[in-house]
């Protein structure tokens, strides 16, 4: 992936998704349940920008070669 600035953008229906700032398409979107939201004491922004940090860290690992995480077999994941 070219190198460029991202953003996070929290839009008007409550999706918030990472983006290229000089692009309208969305590269991630997150979608907190109401429910969530509720948990999360309305903090929902904060969680994801740490959420779309990590991600971003890790692509970047991923992309200098770092192999460390290798991907699971074909089917569902549990990813925690």
């Amino acid at each position: 992936m070219p190198t460029s600035f991202l953003e996070i953008v929290e839009l008007p229906d409550g999706r918030i998704e990472l983006r290229r700032a000089d692009d309208e398409g969305s590269l991630v979107t997150l979608n907190f349940s109401e429910d969530a939201k509720l948990f999360l004491h309305g903090q929902h922004v904060e969680v994801a920008k740490a959420m779309l940090s990590v991600g971003v860290q890790m692509a970047g690992k991923l992309a200098e070669g770092d192999t460390s995480v290798e991907p699971d077999e074909d089917g569902p994941r549990v990813l925690h």
